[in-house]
């Protein structure tokens, strides 16, 4: 492969060579013949066939002379403008293909360059990043999927096992097949999850914001739980003000307060209370998610925004510890904050607070 590059170069030396030579000698004798026309009468000059013959030859090695001088000058101009920065990139790229996605290349001065191959350089640390984001996606994926999978495929087994029973009961059939189906739910949720999680952890997020009316937003968040607190006899207050606008990502905010929603209901006992809470100034919106669940302590509240993260391991088959770990990144993403207040046996109180503009 050297000697293949060092044949190559050496042919587009001479290559080069041969170029220069011709155009040296093309104006050369050019600026000659002109000479000879305009000013040999006028200087008198004595054109002899031996003046000629010497003026041709001393003309010809100006000519192999400036040829050589201009080729090497060209070799060293190219070896600093172009083939250093195109080795720059070439060996990011070897390391790429070798699985390195952290590699970077720093921006070439711009002093004896050509500017593009900085629009270059920019484009590959872009593709890298996103690269190196898909990659840790995929790893982290990997590695959180094959852990957090194994309880809910060992109920599916069990239950799997159970069904296959000869002269089961209908009704153990149907408890069974609802195990199954659960845990299914759970696999499904789980992946979704962390698909969404990961992508928001380690891709670059562009929001798509435009102005809504976050008042509606959480209206209709809280109405998807309807069929939850009509079967729990769970109790609805709502304090929202109206009509409150704000220009943010609808898409992202909707995982936020869906999340809460669902934390909230899934810890409220029967016969308790969820509420929430909207109000606002010239520049954020405060939205603030109440329940009457188990609350925690504030050991558990420090950690709870961490992925997998489970305080209540009573409760553990219900999620997968990530819905909050979601909810976090989100914020962040809005330049937002969010805050938990909680009390272990009365409850606990979510505050999200986010940019009107």
């Amino acid at each position: 492969m050297k000697k293949k590059n060092t044949y190559e170069k050496v042919l587009f030396a001479i290559n080069n060579y041969i170029i220069f030579f011709a155009l040296v000698a093309f104006v050369t004798t050019c600026c000659m013949l002109l000479f000879i026309n305009v000013f040999a009468d006028t200087l008198q000059l004595s054109l002899t066939e031996e003046n000629i013959n010497a003026a041709a030859k001393l003309t010809f090695g100006n000519v192999v002379l400036l040829s050589f001088l201009f080729t090497v000058i060209d070799v060293i101009r190219r070896k600093i403008t172009v083939e250093r920065p195109v080795k720059r990139i070439t060996d990011a790229t070897e390391k790429m293909m070798q699985g390195d996605f952290s590699v970077r290349i720093q921006p070439i001065s711009r002093f004896g360059t050509d500017a593009k191959f900085n629009e270059i350089i920019e484009c590959f640390n872009k593709m890298a990043e996103e690269l190196s984001g898909v990659e840790t996606l995929r790893t982290d994926f990997i590695a959180n999927v094959s852990h957090e999978m194994k309880t809910p495929l060992a109920v599916m087994q069990n239950f799997g096992t159970l069904l296959q029973a000869e002269d089961l009961p209908e009704d153990k059939r149907i408890e069974y097949a609802k195990g199954v189906t659960e845990g299914s739910r759970r696999i499904s949720d789980m992946m979704t999850n962390i698909l969404k999680l990961n992508r928001l952890e380690n891709q670059n997020i562009y929001c798509n914001t435009a102005e809504y009316n976050l008042s509606e937003q959480l209206c209709e968040c809280l109405l998807q739980f309807e069929n939850v607190w009509e079967k729990e006899n769970i109790e609805i207050e709502t304090d929202i003000a109206e009509d409150i606008m704000i220009n943010a990502d609808a898409e992202l905010l909707y995982l936020v307060w869906n999340n809460l929603l669902s934390n909230a209901f899934k810890f409220t006992p029967e016969g308790g209370k969820v509420s929430l809470m909207l109000e606002a100034d010239h520049e954020s919106a405060i939205v603030k998610i109440k329940d009457t669940g188990c609350g925690m302590t504030s050991e558990v509240g420090a950690h709870i925004f961490e992925k997998f993260y489970q305080g209540d391991t009573s409760r553990a088959t219900q999620g997968n510890g990530l819905g909050l770990a979601l909810v976090k990144r989100v914020i962040d993403i809005m330049e937002g904050e969010i805050g938990v207040e909680s009390t272990p046996g009365e409850g606990s109180i979510f505050t999200v607070k986010v940019r009107r503009q």
